[in-house]
């Protein structure tokens, strides 16, 4: 086998990783911004899975035109979340990104897709834990404390790592 067969072969060999993108946004009052989507029973956050060839801010940017008709600025990534393996899911990387608070106009001009999305919430960061899935739940908390401070956060399945 030639050098550039074995190095296609390698690189084809090489995991794939599933990505998601989402935003944290609040409103005036520090509530954090969710949603429902019509095809599962848990509320999750606006946002979604990355496309092949898409970046994560690309991702986002394109899932909240789609899902809620407003293209906020996106800033500071707040999270990167590897999460294991959950049959029928692989492993995966969730990038979430500080999108800020939205207005009472913008608030307003919120347009769900009703193919997607059938209710939003915002709700106080206390009680994320009493609407979305453990491991979301831990996420957000993390993405709202690594926010306030300014930072960014590495998790591993919602639970902050510190780095060596």
């Amino acid at each position: 086998m030639s050098d550039s067969a074995s190095y296609l072969a390698y690189v084809a060999s090489v995991p794939r990783l599933r990505a998601a993108a989402g935003a944290l946004l609040r409103d005036n009052e520090g509530r954090v911004l969710l949603v429902h989507p019509v095809y599962k029973d848990e509320w999750d956050i606006p946002g979604g899975i990355v496309e092949a060839g898409e970046s994560p801010v690309s991702a986002l940017l394109r899932e909240l035109r789609e899902e809620l008709g407003i293209a906020p600025p996106v800033g500071r990534l707040a999270c990167v979340d590897w999460v294991p393996p959950a049959p029928p899911w692989d492993a995966g990387l969730m990038f979430v990104f500080d999108a800020g608070v939205l207005t009472d106009p913008q608030i307003a001009a919120l347009r769900l897709q009703p193919e997607e999305l059938d209710e939003y919430v915002f709700v106080p960061p206390a009680d994320l834990g009493k609407l979305l899935p453990p491991g979301l739940a831990r996420r957000m908390n993390a993405v709202v404390s690594a926010a306030d401070a300014g930072h960014t956060a590495y998790l591993e399945d919602g639970l902050i790592r510190p780095l060596p």
